[in-house]
């Protein structure tokens, strides 16, 4: 029951628009693989970070090479993971090695590119590693929220990890890390490993991004003596909501009640300020909503 209610029924609004963003994400993927890292020889780890090293060291085409370690791993997914593997994952690869190897050849075509040095950054090596890192934490944030992977490695850690029950992320951290090695072995340049994990690094933030927004706002926890006096300023006042929460000292183990409220940033001196001319002696904890979805922020609804 629970898997069925993330399926969306073939060729509804919510259909077109999943394909979409997974064929949007698809290419914005390959980009920058095909123009950011493979010219410049930076190996972000995965399954293309193989595919580049084969890409210089023996000519084998980027997206042709990636699909022939993809198709096996996609069978042995099937298998051991089951339909958790997904069709969108499927499709997913296949388009990101289609848009890998299309691509420059249509750049080069139709606007004259060098595909040795697409971008003309020459030895600016580290400019392709930072936004080609950028770029692909768009493309993998945009696939992932279509609720499939570009397949790869993500497949990989997680058959792994069904045998040795070791964290996925650990194990796709390990699996990286030696991909990115073997680059240096094969490329013998100390530059290749500093420039792929920074690529990497960079990747990893702006999928966080991408997945958890750029929310501002600030949850308060707000223990008091005086919780109806800030409860009226919170909802008169400020008009936000919240929930009360009853809690017990740890000391003496006396009950009380906590405030807990989302306010946006600018208005977080103003909740601060109130608090303390109501309640010097409040206890307050502060953290970073990383995304709030619900009546007065965000839609439930704009996150499908």
């Amino acid at each position: 029951m629970a898997f069925s209610l993330l399926k969306e029924r073939p060729f509804s609004r919510e259909w077109f628009s999943t394909y979409a963003l997974l064929a949007g994400g698809a290419f914005i993927l390959a980009l920058g693989y095909s123009c950011f890292m493979s010219p410049y020889r930076i190996v972000p780890g995965g399954i293309y970070g193989i595919s580049i090293v084969l890409h210089h060291e023996w000519g084998f085409p980027l997206g042709l090479a990636a699909l022939c370690f993809n198709l096996p791993l996609s069978l042995a997914g099937i298998k051991v993971l089951g339909p958790r593997f997904g069709l969108k994952t499927v499709i997913c690869f296949l388009l990101v090695a289609l848009f890998s190897d299309t691509i420059p050849w249509t750049l080069s075509l139709v606007a004259g590119m060098n595909p040795v040095d697409p971008l003309d950054l020459g030895d600016e090596v580290l400019l392709a590693c930072i936004f080609g890192g950028a770029v692909m934490g768009v493309g993998v944030g945009m696939i992932l929220k279509t609720r499939a992977s570009s397949g790869g490695t993500d497949v990989l850690s997680a058959i792994m990890h069904r045998h040795t029950r070791r964290p996925v992320g650990q194990l796709q951290m390990i699996i990286d890390s030696c991909i990115v090695l073997f680059g240096l072995v094969m490329f013998r340049d100390w530059k290749v490993p500093m420039y792929s994990w920074l690529s990497i690094f960079v990747m990893g933030k702006t999928i966080d991004m991408i997945l958890q927004g750029f929310s501002s706002e600030k949850t308060f926890f707000i223990i008091s003596d005086r919780v109806e006096e800030l409860r009226r300023f919170i909802l008169d006042n400020m008009k936000r909501g919240g929930s009360i929460i009853p809690v017990e000292g740890m000391y003496r183990r006396d009950g009380k009640e906590m405030i807990m409220t989302v306010v946006s940033r600018r208005e977080m001196t103003t909740l601060q300020h109130a608090i303390y001319k109501i309640d010097p002696r409040a206890f307050i904890t502060i953290i970073d909503a990383k995304e709030i979805l619900g009546e007065g922020f965000k839609r439930l609804a704009d996150e499908e």
